[in-house]
């Protein structure tokens, strides 16, 4: 008899409600209605409503471990009986000013599948936990808010191309239990940032950590207003990156746009999060693990810890993602180091099989991950957030590497506040994101792989150079900075001799890469010119049919382009001393 049948529904674990379905022979999770009961298979549709999923025959079959897709419940707003009570203050969550967390985590089919891990933050928990929200699509699908960014990203994704995402944890005292933390009537900051690449094929991803105290620039922003109407908030120049949210009206369109800006990388979507997000994420999973070299004892941030091994969830692992003091020389980059370990040990919990294999942790962890999340209108529904999952499923913990944008101390400032960029380490390490480099050892089949398409690029570079005085080429500019095909030009004519060139002016359409156009008979001009440039393989696109004598090449300058004799060819290795953590490995705080 189940817990329905004996009037203590609020006590249904869902792992407890799979039943046989005497119609196929299979195991099915019953949330709708008792276990003991047999619908027939007009009035189970009816049940689950128009925009139910369809119930998935499972690989195999045993009770409570089947992997047979649950149905909806009967309620299209409301989660069944056997979905586990939201809890009082679930919802957005974060760290606290650089203290914000954010985390990776999945979503799928049953065990085998389980949850598709995605990558690096708070952010990739709630994707996660996203997928695993068709079991109740539509209550989960209330549980999202969305911010119209006015074209500030994207707005979307291709299969056969990187995506980025911006991964924002506010500051914002919003949820209970958070009014304490201080600064309770500031509209909020951009605390926590993470830029998180994905490749273009799938298997690696990099999530890039930027600091909130960095002096940067900050562009015209267009916001949307409550009344419908769209106000441009002016630029700043030389102010901290975490006033690029909150402060003077700025939406997380407006951190969108400056992170393209400092980092010349397009931003797909944004997922922000604020307080609470740590707190329910942690609490789902059953706790993250954390090594500590040394007992901590934080009156700021509340950590009280001995040394050694401990799970955190709750006020505990908010406490230990804001902690300031207890590492390192605490500092807002020792921080950064603290939260992308614990960010790695979030993406260990939510791949191991305890979680995968636990629907009652899945339900709870599709609960707070929506009800924590805040996105772009691009992917405002649990179908677009699935799509995203599907796309990053597959990545493996061990390709997934934590970095931090290179910086150093302000030289303006005598007390050291804030940061700028180390443009020696960070410039490389940009260029390696933007030509989608992994700045993870993968594996050698993978990498053999990845060589021999790159091989048959290469072969495009390979064959005689033309003398610098017979290359023709026509420049126009796509994308650059403003004025970049004269520059280009006064270059090439004075620097390297080409002197049978010309500046087209602005292309017709805006391109993100740089690409040289040239016939089969001018293969030597395109090898001397993209020696001369540092042009990729990947830039040069031959055509089928030989050009007329004189005819000039076209070199169309994209928005990776960064100026006149700047390579465009991305390094191979990551530049010396640059931080990095790797998801799959357990790091100790000191």
């Amino acid at each position: 008899m189940d817990a329905h049948s004996r009037g203590r529904a609020e006590e249904v674990d869902p792992a407890d409600q799979w039943v046989i379905d005497p119609r196929t022979g299979n195991y099915e999770l019953r949330l709708d209605r008792s276990a003991a009961q047999q619908p027939s298979v007009a009035s189970s549709r009816r049940a689950r409503g128009p925009f139910a999923s369809p119930r998935i025959a499972p690989r195999s079959a045993r009770p409570g471990r089947s992997t047979t897709t649950p149905a909806n419940p009967a309620s299209p707003t409301a989660p069944s009986p056997g979905v586990p009570k939201p809890r009082r203050g679930d919802g957005p969550g974060g760290g606290r000013r650089g203290g914000r967390k954010t985390a990776g985590g999945g979503g799928g089919r049953g065990r085998r599948k389980g949850l598709a891990v995605v990558g690096g933050s708070l952010a990739f928990v709630l994707v996660g936990g996203a997928l695993a929200g068709y079991l109740y699509y539509d209550h989960l699908n209330g549980n999202i808010k969305t911010t119209d960014t006015l074209g500030a990203g994207r707005n979307g994704f291709q299969k056969d191309q990187p995506i980025n995402i911006l991964i924002i944890g506010t500051d914002k005292r919003t949820g209970d239990g958070n009014q304490g933390y201080g600064d309770s009537d500031s509209p909020g900051h951009a605390d926590t940032t993470f830029l998180f690449h994905v490749s273009k094929d799938r298997t690696n991803a990099t999530a890039l950590s930027i600091p909130r105290d960095l002096i940067t620039n900050i562009p015209t922003c267009p916001t949307k207003q409550p009344d419908g109407s769209t106000k441009n908030i002016p630029s700043q120049r030389g102010v901290r990156f975490n006033t690029s949210l909150g402060q003077e009206g700025r939406d997380p369109g407006c951190t969108m746009r400056t992170v393209q800006e400092l980092t010349g990388i397009p931003v797909d979507h944004f997922l922000m999060a604020d307080f609470n997000a740590v707190k329910t994420l942690s609490t789902a999973v059953g706790g993250v693990p954390v090594c500590l070299e040394k007992a901590v004892k934080d009156r700021d941030s509340k950590l009280d810890l001995t040394a050694g091994e401990h799970r955190l969830d709750g006020e505990q692992a908010l406490a230990f993602v804001r902690t300031r003091h207890s590492f390192g020389n605490e500092s807002d980059l020792d921080r950064i180091k603290t939260q992308q370990q614990f960010l790695s040990s979030m993406i260990r919990e939510m791949k191991s099989k305890d979680t995968l294999s636990s629907p009652k942790k899945l339900f709870a962890l599709a609960e707070a991950a929506t009800k924590a999340l805040s996105v772009d209108k691009g992917m405002g529904s649990i179908s677009q957030l699935t799509a995203l999952a599907g796309e990053l499923k597959g990545i493996n913990p061990k390709n997934i590497t934590f970095t931090t944008l290179p910086v150093l101390d302000n030289p303006a400032e005598r007390v050291k506040a804030t940061v700028v960029i180390n443009p020696g380490q960070a410039d490389p390490l940009l260029q390696m994101i933007r030509g989608d480099v992994s700045l993870t050892a993968v594996e050698q089949k993978e990498k053999a792989a990845e060589a021999a398409a790159k091989s048959k690029q290469d072969a495009l570079l390979q064959g005689n150079r033309a003398p610098a005085a017979d290359v023709r080429v026509s420049v126009t500019n796509g994308g650059g900075p403003q004025g970049s095909a004269s520059t280009t030009l006064a270059w090439l004519q004075n620097s390297k001799g080409v002197e049978r060139s010309s500046n087209l002016g602005n292309a017709p359409a805006k391109l993100d890469r740089t690409t040289l156009e040239y016939a089969p008979n001018q293969a030597d001009q395109a090898r001397a010119l993209a020696d001369m440039m540092g042009l990729p393989a990947s830039a040069l696109k031959p055509g089928t049919a030989d050009a007329p004598p004189k005819t000039p090449m076209k070199l169309t300058l994209g928005a990776d382009f960064k100026g006149a004799g700047i390579s465009l060819t991305a390094p191979q290795q990551a530049p010396e001393g640059v931080q990095r953590v790797e998801a799959d490995k357990a790091v100790c705080a000191k």
